[in-house]
């Protein structure tokens, strides 16, 4: 079983040596984690991607993890992990999406979340290695004068469901890594090649050409267009051979809880 650190997306943590080889590090201009500023202004799919800022209740402290918007009915979803929406057995609070968000501003304005969605396994339970094919969520934002989520930002990303085994190349991982390295506040990208990387349930993806950072829960992996995955977590940043782990978007688990949250948020005003 991969021996995982949870993403903290309010830490700081600092790895002291690359952690990728460089042979390894497919992401023009890659640092040690194989991450590069993504280039600007943002287009395309980045566009649609940016943070989920929330408040844990019981320290107080401010959660950032990054989302994007996902396509559907409802034109109202934002995908994230699970972990970014109840972490340590609390439901974070307060919490906000900022799609294009960069520097301090989010290109397509500031989304209240109304509701939130994690499967059933996740709710109750420690974070585990055995939970790691159902660190996806969802939440339901509020519409504005203007429209809804969609309407505003343009068609979300569709999902690409993938089944256990199948691995893909060619995956750009979106994130928005903090510490000292990294500014926290600005979108940076990393390109992998993923492989399956686990015995059980869905399955996961892992890519051992990026390292994600403290910060980069939640952002999407892309393939061709789609989101496949969404970044769960990592080997511990003191790992000389660091890889990152996405949890998938296939099985019936997300497309339960898909289908619930579209129909709620198409009822909603």
């Amino acid at each position: 079983m991969l021996c995982l650190a949870l993403l903290e997306p309010s830490g700081a943590a600092v790895a002291p040596q690359r952690n990728i080889p460089a042979r390894k590090v497919l992401t023009p201009h890659g640092d040690r984690l194989g991450y590069a500023p993504v280039p600007r202004p943002l287009t395309g799919a980045r566009r649609l991607a940016g943070v989920l800022v929330g408040r844990d209740r019981a320290t107080g402290e401010r959660v950032m993890c990054g989302g994007t918007v996902l396509r559907s009915r409802s034109r109202s979803l934002v995908l994230t992990a699970a972990h970014c929406l109840r972490d340590r057995g609390r439901t974070l609070e307060r919490l906000v999406f900022l799609p294009g968000y960069d520097e301090g501003r989010p290109l397509h304005g500031v989304w209240p979340v109304v509701r939130t969605w994690v499967p059933s396994r996740w709710r109750g339970r420690s974070f585990g290695p055995d939970l790691l094919p159902y660190d996806v969520g969802l939440v339901g934002v509020a519409a504005k004068r203007r429209g809804r989520l969609e309407d505003v930002t343009g068609r979300g990303l569709r999902t690409l469901a993938t089944g256990r085994g199948t691995a893909l190349r060619g995956l750009e991982l979106l994130g928005y890594p903090g510490g000292r390295r990294y500014p926290g506040d600005r979108m940076y990208h990393c390109f992998g090649d993923a492989v399956e990387g686990a015995e059980d349930g869905p399955g996961v993806l892992v890519t051992r050409n990026c390292h994600a950072a403290a910060g980069g829960s939640g952002g999407p992996a892309l393939h061709e267009g789609a989101v496949a995955g969404v970044v769960s977590s990592s080997s511990p940043l003191r790992d000389a051979k660091g890889f990152t782990v996405l949890s998938r978007l296939g099985g019936a688990p997300f497309t339960r809880m898909y289908e619930q949250a579209d129909r709620v948020m198409s009822r909603s005003s």
